[in-house]
């Protein structure tokens, strides 16, 4: 699984980029110049794109997917990409609003009809979910999916097929769990040593089918977007990896 090892790596310990542009007009910042000679490697991008200041992935789907598609509702239209990094941008590019990494120029960005903006967006038939939000201090700010989530599953490490479904039971307790968790600076959580050690894979389902995986550190309680684990958060996941071996 090359794609998904590099995604994660890429989504954990890449830059958390953004700028102060108004995404209601979508024009790049004319200050900041075009810099000559890029790119200045052979990148390899996440899916990912920016609008009203938050940074959205596209997340590629297991052959799951093909089994259970997902409904994407188009609502309104917020805007348009204007800028591809790819094969464009330097390795330590900034990202601005309508900056996307494999979109190209005019893809129009939609909502999600029943979905917060600041949650998940559409773009070319695919879903992108929000994974870095300066304004959210809470894993709740950062995923708004009240009412929203189908299931929860722990996926393999290995190749990310789904090995276990966590109990409604367990759902609503995690959840209620999750979204009071606060989030933390990631930089300083990788200087720290806390992404390290035993990995957990969970994958939020919402109700209309897109996913989304959580990268949990089992030694440390920590997420890898920055939520700090509580003792119950620890206690649910513990136990549902249990079940999801067969120890229980």
């Amino acid at each position: 699984m090359t794609i998904l090892k590099n995604s994660i790596f890429i989504s954990v310990f890449a830059l958390l980029l953004s700028s102060c542009s108004n995404s209601t007009s979508l024009k790049r910042d004319p200050d900041v110049e075009i810099v000559k000679g890029c790119p200045d490697a052979e990148i390899e991008w996440v899916d990912m794109l920016m609008i009203d200041d938050i940074k959205y992935e596209h997340h590629f789907p297991e052959p799951v997917a093909e089994i259970f598609p997902i409904t994407i509702d188009k609502g309104r239209e917020l805007g348009k990409v204007t800028y591809e990094m790819a094969n464009n941008a330097c390795s330590n590019h900034k990202m601005q609003n309508g900056d996307a990494a494999q979109l190209k120029v005019g893809t129009i960005i939609y909502e999600i009809k029943g979905y917060p903006t600041s949650l998940i967006l559409a773009a070319n038939d695919d879903v992108y979910v929000a994974d870095t939000n300066k304004q959210a201090k809470t894993a709740g700010e950062l995923y708004p999916m009240d009412k929203l989530v189908k299931n929860i599953y722990i996926e393999s490490t290995e190749d990310g097929k789904r090995m276990h479904t966590f109990p409604q039971s367990s759902k609503e307790k995690f959840l209620a769990a999750f979204y009071e968790l606060k989030l933390e600076d990631v930089q300083s959580l990788i200087d720290g040593d806390k992404l390290e050690g035993t990995r957990v894979f969970l994958e939020i389902e919402l109700n209309n089918g897109a996913s989304f995986r959580q990268l949990y550190w089992a030694d440390s309680n920590t997420f890898h977007k920055g939520a700090i684990g509580n003792d119950e958060i620890k206690e649910i996941i513990h136990y549902e990896v249990l079940k999801s071996n067969g120890e229980l």
